[in-house]
């Protein structure tokens, strides 16, 4: 592993870690409000982005540089009123909390770029918030990539469970039928390098938007 390898490495990290905590804390806090304390009493609704790391997925993030995954955060349906319904909008909450923070970093970083750009370039703050412009970038790359790479329709990632729960009860229950053999469509589509032909178009697109000339 060269130098500019771990400098990337290390510019990727904190937006790594943002982005998989606001998705898996969004994921337990809808759980929670709609009646579900799972995650609440196995200490995964939580800002800690420790207690949400996944192995696999944080290689997956070294390997690709866009998109990983965090360890799930355990949902009871048995505790929902509406099973289908309530896990739709709980599936939906983190790629949604991933795209709220993609633009609230996207906001921060062109508004200290144009103060940056400014008379105030060559002042004390500006030497130290600068370095911060690649690790805010990184952070709203990050952030687009694990939302749109969650709604894949593939178990055991969220755009699964939302299409699940927006197709007729018997169609949802024979697709539901695919989730043993989800994580190893899943590696398959990451390794061989497909998953790059479907999700890095609206990744771009979406990066094009909120970034602009930055990106």
């Amino acid at each position: 592993m060269d130098a500019n390898t771990i400098q990337q490495i290390i510019l990727v990290v904190p937006g790594f870690l943002v982005a998989i905590t606001v998705h898996e804390f969004a994921h337990g806090y809808i759980a929670y409000r709609l009646g579900d304390p799972t995650a609440k009493l196995a200490g995964r609704l939580t800002l800690n982005p420790l207690s949400h790391l996944d192995l696999v997925g944080s290689l997956a993030l070294i390997l690709t540089r866009m998109i990983g995954w965090a360890k799930p955060v355990p949902v009871d349906p048995r505790y929902l009123s509406d099973p289908r319904k309530d896990m739709l909008w709980i599936s939906l909450a983190g790629p949604a909390a991933n795209m709220i923070t993609a633009t609230a970093l996207a906001l921060i970083l062109h508004t200290l770029t144009f103060l940056f750009s400014g008379p105030s370039s060559g002042n004390m703050s500006a030497f130290i918030l600068k370095p911060l412009l690649p690790i805010i970038w990184f952070g709203v790359q990050i952030n687009v990539g694990l939302g749109i790479f969650n709604l894949l329709p593939v178990p055991p990632l969220d755009g699964s469970k939302i299409l699940a729960g927006m197709l007729p009860q018997d169609l949802a229950y024979k697709y539901e039928q695919l989730e043993p053999y989800g994580f190893i469509i899943l590696l398959v589509l990451i390794f061989t390098g497909a998953v790059r032909y479907i999700v890095y178009p609206p990744i771009i697109f979406v990066l094009t938007l909120l970034l602009g000339r930055l990106g």
